[in-house]
């Protein structure tokens, strides 16, 4: 037999652990064979402890290569001219990109081959791999970030006195059946990738900043952030009837609440931007990334109906009591606000949702300047 490397065929004088990268590149591309014990130039040196050689390779296979790739390689000695090498059959894998243990779903860890060589998978190639064959629900991919960190997150399991440990991951939907983080766990990890911005302007219009911030960590993290930032700037309007001291403030605490948990369990996460939150003098915006569930309507969810895009982060919140029975939110803004003129407002397009709260104590201010100039 001729040895010469090609898409499909690799070659390496001994056990190395460059072995690794072809394994996982033929995994990754449409398989081949790769042969230990003979030189680049397709001289066979051959082995002199081929057995001892092919255990290592099996052990390297089984240990150091994630997901299990064990099922679509066969690594056995073979007989070239008279000399003992090992033979490495690899299919294309099932479940890409597979990816060095030690490296990680990153180009540093995933590899295609190129020609006659085993080259780094780009960002691009790795998400098309995960999505292949995670599907399309983000949530449930692998997350190409696998070192996290869960203080957050574990504090707040914690205080509602929940287990938080591998079994209730996996359940959840944190870790899947090969024990990978998903995206789901990304979002929950201090190392989540999206972000809250949030801003207060001078009066009804952008033209003038007061302040801005943006929240980061784990969406528990930026959900209390976000919403004591809310609360900071959610002013006090004292009035008096006779004797009576009455203070109401710029907007129900509820509403609040309820639209800003609304937009992070709602949001598109394969989207990129920020969650919006935009405070003016007579109203508040809540911006978020991706436009209704496709098939429900702007009517559909003021009847309590709901579709929920993030099923898996939104069960995580409702175990943990941050959100009540689906579909019930939309309809507990607006209950708020039932005995006032001004209503929240719902605006959609394919890539954006917009909550708006109104301003009470704004709207009622101008409500009664508007009867003093009737008189």
């Amino acid at each position: 037999m001729i040895f010469k490397e090609s898409e499909t065929v690799e070659l390496k004088a001994q056990v190395v652990d460059e072995i690794k990268k072809g394994v996982v590149a033929f995994a990754n591309s449409g398989g081949g064979t790769l042969y230990v014990g003979v030189a680049d130039s397709g001289e066979v040196v051959g082995l002199s402890d081929a057995d001892s050689d092919l255990m290592s390779v099996n052990n390297m296979l089984r240990d150091a290569i994630k997901p299990d790739v064990t099922l679509f390689t066969l690594a056995k000695i073979a007989d070239a001219g008279g000399k003992r090498i090992i033979a490495i059959s690899v299919q294309g894998g099932a479940e890409r990109p597979y990816y060095i243990a030690g490296k990680g779903i990153r180009p540093e860890g995933v590899y295609v081959r190129h020609g006659a060589a085993s080259v780094p998978a780009t960002d691009t190639a790795i998400r098309r791999m995960i999505r292949e064959t995670d599907g399309e629900s983000y949530e449930k991919m692998r997350s190409i970030e696998q070192e996290l960190d869960f203080a957050c997150a574990k504090n707040e399991f914690e205080v509602r006195g929940i287990a938080f440990e591998e079994p209730q991951m996996m359940t959840l939907g944190l870790l899947n059946r090969d024990k990978i983080y998903t995206n789901l766990a990304m979002l929950l990890s201090e190392q989540c990738l999206h972000t809250i911005k949030a801003a207060v302007f001078q009066d009804t219009t952008q033209d003038a900043f007061k302040d801005r911030r943006e929240f980061g960590g784990s969406l528990f993290r930026q959900i209390t952030d976000a919403y004591s930032y809310l609360d900071l700037n959610n002013n006090t309007n004292s009035t008096f009837d006779k004797l009576l001291r009455i203070d109401a403030r710029d907007y129900p605490e509820a509403a609040l609440r309820e639209a800003l948990v609304n937009a992070v369990v709602h949001r598109e996460y394969s989207a990129s931007g920020s969650i919006l939150v935009k405070i003016f003098a007579d109203r508040v915006e809540f911006i978020s990334p991706g436009g209704l569930v496709s098939g429900i309507e702007l009517g559909d969810i003021m009847t309590g109906y709901s579709a929920c895009r993030n099923q898996n982060l939104a069960a995580v919140f409702y175990r943990l009591q941050l959100i009540e029975a689906y579909g019930i939110g939309i309809l507990k803004i607006f209950g708020a606000y039932r005995d006032s003129l001004a209503k929240p407002k719902i605006e959609a397009t394919p890539n954006v949702f917009k909550m708006t709260l109104p301003n009470l104590n704004f709207a009622k201010t101008k409500a009664n300047k508007n009867s003093d100039t009737l008189y």
